[in-house]
């Protein structure tokens, strides 16, 4: 019932904020600069994940088309992305859509609303690709793999001929690292070996190394035994004090260090930032 109530709400408020009635006196921030449609008059009447909800919706709309190849990202914003695709689907308002997963989870949820999916295998190259992510700085680099979706995120969005991020305003800073700690996906041979070697690297000295522990899906503690990714891999965890200076020259380390698999430090692939906060819905987009 209360599920219920909150997505009627949202629907509510959605429908009247993207209404032509409203686009002249309700702007969105984009880049600074004003331009039609905002949040900014009733977010504050909305919880966080009803924020999460009008980014995700906001997302698939204005940048999904019919006939096109959809990366669907993971994690509690990128859910909400995947529901609006399906509704869309179902509606008919979207045709011919078909869609690559990045996660198991995302795969069961696409699947119960019969959204189309494919692998890579089958189509290399997509039109766009909607994903959350756990931190952003200034330049639109990312910290990704909260969720331990890492790979198959990276995987996904790079081949994406556009990138959109969707995320709250909690996760806008001014360096990655010490507001998120970054994930590294390495193979189980030898792990406390890789964990020194990267946690050794000059672009990413003081960090402290933690092997994540019990679920992958997240970065708590939550049992004894390595987590393990969907692709059999286990998760290091990095945490900062300071941010990181390059996360450029960061992320090349990483990826030069043997038995890494990959790393959560996505740069340069985004296209645009959706943001929901106090102020409204702004929209950040690369340089």
């Amino acid at each position: 019932l209360n599920n219920n109530k909150t997505n009627m709400k949202v629907a509510a408020v959605y429908a009247l904020l993207f209404s032509p009635l409203v686009s002249a006196w309700a702007p969105v921030r984009v880049n600074g600069a004003l331009a039609p449609r905002s949040l900014s008059t009733v977010s504050a009447a909305l919880s966080q994940d009803e924020l999460k909800k009008m980014v995700g919706y906001k997302a698939v709309d204005d940048y999904v088309k019919s006939g096109m190849k959809v990366g669907l990202g993971t994690g509690s914003t990128a859910a909400f992305a995947v529901e609006r695709l399906g509704e869309l689907l179902k509606s008919g308002e979207l045709k011919d859509i078909i869609a690559v997963p990045t996660s198991v989870r995302t795969k069961e949820q696409a699947e119960e609303l019969g959204i189309p999916l494919v692998t890579l295998d089958e189509e290399s190259e997509l039109d766009v690709a909607i994903d959350g992510a756990d931190d952003v700085d200034d330049d639109l680099n990312l910290v990704k793999g909260g969720g331990g979706a890492l790979l198959r995120e990276k995987m996904v969005e790079v081949c994406a001929k556009k990138f959109i991020v969707i995320v709250d305003e909690s996760k806008i800073g001014k360096g990655l690292g010490p507001a998120f700690p970054i994930p590294v996906e390495i193979t189980p041979f030898c792990h406390g070996h890789t964990m020194r070697k990267v946690a050794a690297l000059p672009s990413l000295k003081g960090c402290k190394a933690q092997l994540r522990l019990g679920s992958s899906s997240n970065n708590q503690i939550d049992g004894d035994e390595p987590a393990v990714t969907d692709n059999g891999n286990y998760i290091v965890d990095l945490f900062f004090e300071e941010a990181i200076k390059d996360p450029v020259a960061a992320g090349n380390e990483l990826k030069n260090t043997v038995g890494v698999v990959d790393h959560g430090l996505f740069c340069g692939m985004t296209t645009a930032v959706i943001i929901a906060g106090k102020d409204g819905i702004s929209v950040k987009t690369a340089k």
